[in-house]
């Protein structure tokens, strides 16, 4: 260390990520002179994926600025909507967000799921390959500089992670046109085309059917449409109020 000393603001946003002693206005921190602001941020605990804007001494700058002795650093969170620019918005969850990646599912938004471990080199090689933004709870990952973009799930409530999300990047919804397990297209379905997959009790109450293009799934408005419709609704209604 060169003793070269600053003074961090975060954003009440972002508490979450750092100790209680930094979270009451602009505490002094050290650095060592050549560590990019950016590095030193994400020292105190805070992922970039979660930084809007870095303000130091009233004038933004970006991650690779060298802090100065005395600089005052104003830390904010990212703004909402976030805009992802450079490809389509679209998702990769890890496997920790199973039920979160079948409801953006069901709510038409292209969202690929690991439903096993394969390791964070993996998940960020494919969210670069993909270009993906990585949603995870998961600090070390959202770090790792390969990945296309990435986003930190504040929640571990179903319901709340999904508003968080849709609040966030405010995707476009086309609900029941995707298949909840692989993340395909559905297609309109003739009850011929699907009959190896009915009991027969489910041939002789529904005549309306869709299935999966890519993984052959069938589907139809059974025993749980309720509860997936409610789901629907509550993203649809959340939409519009947040749009007024």
């Amino acid at each position: 260390m060169n003793g070269t000393e600053i003074h961090v603001e975060v954003d009440p946003a972002l508490h979450l990520f750092v100790p209680a002693a930094r979270r009451h206005g602009a505490t002094a921190l050290a650095t060592d002179g050549v560590s990019t602001l950016g590095h030193v941020i994400e020292s105190l605990g805070i992922p970039l994926t979660e930084v809007g804007t870095l303000v130091v001494d009233g004038r933004p700058v970006p991650p690779g600025h060298i802090p100065g002795a005395a600089e005052r650093v104003v830390v904010r969170p990212v703004e909402h909507p976030q805009r992802v620019p450079g490809a389509p918005l679209r998702f990769l969850l890890d496997v920790h967000l199973g039920t979160l990646a079948r409801r953006l599912r069901l709510l038409g938004v292209d969202t690929a799921y690991e439903s096993t471990d394969i390791g964070d080199p993996a998940l960020a090689a494919r969210s670069a390959a993909e270009k993906r933004v990585m949603l995870s709870r998961d600090r070390g990952l959202l770090r790792r500089r390969e990945l296309w973009a990435g986003a930190f799930v504040y929640s571990t409530r179903p319901d709340d992670q999904l508003d968080d999300i849709l609040d966030r990047f405010d995707p476009e919804l086309r609900p029941w046109t995707r298949c909840t397990a692989c993340n395909g297209l559905l297609r309109d379905a003739a009850k011929e085309e699907i009959a190896d997959q009915l009991e027969d009790g489910t041939q002789r109450t529904y005549d309306v059917f869709a299935q999966c293009a890519d993984c052959g799934r069938a589907y139809w408005k059974g025993a749980h449409h309720d509860q997936l419709e409610a789901i629907v609704e509550r993203a649809l209604n959340r939409r519009g109020a947040v749009r007024r």
